[in-house]
């Protein structure tokens, strides 16, 4: 069965007490996690034109691994949809060289939970106040592909952005139940306790450790984060596109998950399916 391509958001700022990243609670079975990064699946909609302001989409080809062209702008234009329509975060301005601000307004929410309804596009909301995608402010970091055993199978773009100014992430209404900027380096030394899944407070969290709420990828991104000098230094840091795949291995009689990682060439990714 083919990967369905989808995209998500990691969102970092700096606090006093270290780098910190956003998370949300997902409904229902999401192979991004329960708790995990905005995002989401790629959408027939994310061949919608708009202004495109940043790096091409053939250069987004070579950071994301992939030969084609429409396919690298999908992940990037439904990254920035997912991180809009989940968060509230919109990553888009009128030019190359400015971001849209204010997005907490009763306005912008109605923007947003018409998108999720599918009343209108993503490209409706910025054809209508003249804004453009801001590709320059997104972060290629990893891909991860479903294993063969799982029942729907996804190809997911991870991605990284720095929390824009005058802007603040809230969850969708009438549909998102909790999200909360986290330290990372907290919730990797409190990893085997429950002390995020009890703070979400749904029934399939509570008592749940880290990994029982999240999927390897969300953990292992957390955990890189946790090492990072800050939210300049990990947006900076030049990583090759590595694609993760979990399977399962047999360890002593018992079935255990384990990821591997492989550096992707372009196309590679694709051809791997």
């Amino acid at each position: 069965m083919k990967p369905r391509p989808a995209s998500s958001v990691v969102l970092i700022r700096d606090s006093a007490a270290g780098t910190e990243t956003y998370l949300s609670y997902r409904r229902g079975e999401s192979p991004l996690g329960i708790v995990a990064f905005p995002g989401g699946s790629v959408e027939p909609t994310d061949d919608d034109d708009v202004p495109w302001f940043g790096p091409s989409p053939g250069h987004w080809c070579a950071a994301l691994a992939t030969e084609d062209h429409s396919a690298a702008r999908r992940f990037v234009y439904a990254a920035i949809r997912e991180l809009f329509e989940e968060t509230g975060v919109l990553l888009a301005g009128p030019d190359a060289s400015s971001l849209v601000e204010g997005t907490n307004h009763p306005e912008w929410m109605k923007a947003r939970v018409a998108i999720a309804s599918e009343e209108i596009t993503f490209a409706d909301v910025l054809r209508r106040r003249g804004l453009g995608v801001r590709a320059d402010l997104l972060k290629p970091l990893s891909t991860w592909l479903s294993p063969d055993f799982a029942h729907r199978r996804f190809d997911t773009r991870y991605f990284a952005a720095a929390q824009p100014v005058n802007q603040e992430p809230s969850v969708l209404a009438g549909k998102g139940i909790w999200g909360a900027w986290r330290w990372s380096a907290k919730e990797i030394d409190a990893r085997t306790n429950s002390t995020l899944g009890d703070e979400v407070g749904q029934p399939n969290t509570v008592g749940r450790t880290l990994s029982e709420v999240t999927v390897p990828a969300v953990e292992l991104i957390l955990e890189k984060i946790a090492s990072s000098r800050g939210c300049i230094a990990y947006l900076s840091h030049k990583r090759p596109m590595k694609v993760y795949v979990p399977r399962l291995v047999e360890v002593d009689g018992d079935l255990k998950l384990s990821v591997e990682c492989s550096t992707a060439t372009e196309g590679s990714a694709q051809r791997g399916r």
